[in-house]
């Protein structure tokens, strides 16, 4: 049963092109399942989420940790009684447009990007995806999701000034997210937090006791597994451990965001885009525990020395791949050429990159640089 406020299959303002409805699914089960099927879905398995497969291929990539968040997105919309289908699609399309290498990738194309005035956003190479890039359907191009999809895509982890991005004006930018969509950026964070916390220990990042010393609620927790579990292996602990502070995170978002709720006098959908700010939150206590451990992966993970050359290899192959098609536009496969008859030429380089897999960007950069064998640690 859906609570007043949770966005209703039947009030959506729909596709951009009107469809029949579907004889057993409604429209957002119908998105869920494009995205799914959709070609840049397929490409998250091989896009880096922290670790290159060098490392392990037991490591989360961009698709299992979509995965992962899809799976706690819908237990936090189930606990609020907000529209499941809804939040499940949102969840699965969140990250589909990220680049390859990760957090590094992207900030080498927007780099590239800015040099020629322009940036790169990954909610919004998302949005050209849908509404564009996929071709599956005869009658239209891209996907023709509904609009509270599209809206999600746009609006789940930010808020754009109206005034700055004029573009995105159909998407309500004066107004607050459905909590759908609100919630898909909170279930990410726990579902990296925690799973960069194993696969750091699984690569031998960091040590057992080093989490233990650099993260409070780990250490409370694993106190408490270690007196149930004494004879346990210390990775068996670990995994307890990681399961209650996942436990931990979940419950108290739902339990705080109901609070809130009530605390508000939230009553309707109108009442959620009117709210001064996003009602779906962590409580002051575990926001904080939740800081802590952000700031233990910062100092140990992602800013590691371990990792450097990574970063380095995806700067050098991103820049280097970008500079060369903005010299040789007719090495741009042909699609992209036609392209570049209609678009700004960076703009079409950029969309392209950001489409690879981190497999396919290394083999054009060894097609298109074989002498440079320095600069490839990954390789």
């Amino acid at each position: 049963m859906l609570v007043d406020y949770a966005v209703r299959v039947e009030n959506s303002r729909g596709r951009r092109r009107p469809e029949p409805q579907h004889p057993y699914r409604n429209d957002f089960q119908r998105d869920r399942d494009r995205v799914i099927h959709a070609r840049a879905f397929r490409r998250l398995e091989a896009k880096t989420q922290v670790f290159t497969r060098r490392y392990s291929d037991h490591f989360r990539n961009r698709l299992t940790h979509t995965i992962e968040v899809a799976q706690i997105a819908r237990t936090v919309a189930a606990a609020l009684h907000l529209n499941v289908d809804l939040v499940e699609a949102l969840a699965l399309v969140h990250d589909i447009g990220h680049p390859p290498f990760g957090h590094a990738g992207e900030k080498a194309l927007d780099a590239a990007m800015r040099e020629h005035g322009l940036g790169f956003d990954h909610n919004l190479h998302a949005l050209r995806i849908v509404e564009d890039f996929e071709q599956r359907y005869a009658a239209f191009r891209g996907l023709n999701l509904t609009f509270e999809v599209r809206e999600g895509i746009i609006k789940h982890s930010r808020d754009y000034a109206p005034e700055k991005f004029p573009e995105l004006s159909d998407y309500l930018l004066e107004q607050r997210p459905p909590l759908e969509a609100q919630l898909i950026d909170l279930a990410d964070e726990i579902a990296y937090n925690t799973a960069d916390l194993d696969d750091g220990f699984e690569a031998h990042m960091f040590s057992l006791q080093d989490i233990r010393d650099g993260v409070p609620v780990f250490e409370h927790f694993y106190r408490e597994v270690e007196a149930l579990y004494p004879d346990a292996a210390d990775k068996l602990l670990f995994n307890e451990t990681v399961k209650r502070m996942l436990d931990r995170l979940v419950g108290d978002l739902i339990q705080n965001t109901q609070s809130r709720l009530r605390t508000e006098s939230i009553g309707t959908l109108q009442d959620v885009r009117s709210h001064v700010q996003r009602l779906v939150a962590f409580s002051s206590e575990v926001d904080e525990e939740r800081r802590a451990n952000k700031e233990f992966l910062y100092r140990n993970l992602y800013f590691s020395p371990t990792l450097s050359d990574e970063k380095v290899d995806a700067g050098v192959i991103v820049n280097s791949l970008f500079a060369y098609w903005m010299r040789n536009p007719e090495a741009l496969p042909h699609q992209y050429q036609e392209k570049a008859q209609e678009e700004l030429l960076p703009r079409v380089i950029c969309d392209y990159i950001a489409g690879m897999t981190d497999t396919f960007i290394y083999e054009q950069y060894e097609h298109f640089f074989p002498q440079r064998p320095e600069n490839r640690s990954a390789l």
